[in-house]
């Protein structure tokens, strides 16, 4: 498995919106994407900063989907008043997610 790792800086009040917005329309559109396992969303309330990580099935995918998450990226961060800071590209070592109690 591999995974980009996008970091954002925007707004503390904006993040409420920033969230929203990728939920309705950027998740749904990276789960059409070949290889596409999954997404994280990391926020700090405090500064605005937030970091999205999504999970591919392997790097074939990742970097097949590079032109589509570009677009992704950018149109999310914009919609948001979000400036993209960094991109990056990781092999995933090992994972565990639990799930919540039902």
């Amino acid at each position: 498995m591999f995974a980009r790792v996008s970091t954002f800086q925007g707004s503390p009040e904006q993040l409420d919106e920033s969230t929203r917005q990728a939920i309705e329309q950027i998740v749904p559109a990276a789960r059409r994407l070949a290889g596409f396992q999954g997404v994280l969303s990391l926020i700090d309330r405090a500064t605005g900063k937030s970091i999205t990580i999504t999970l591919w099935q392997d790097e074939e995918a990742m970097r097949a989907s590079e032109e589509a998450a570009n677009r992704l990226r950018a149109t999310g961060a914009e919609a948001a008043g979000e400036s993209v800071v960094s991109v990056e590209r990781y092999e995933v070592a090992f994972s565990e997610m639990s799930s919540p109690a039902a």
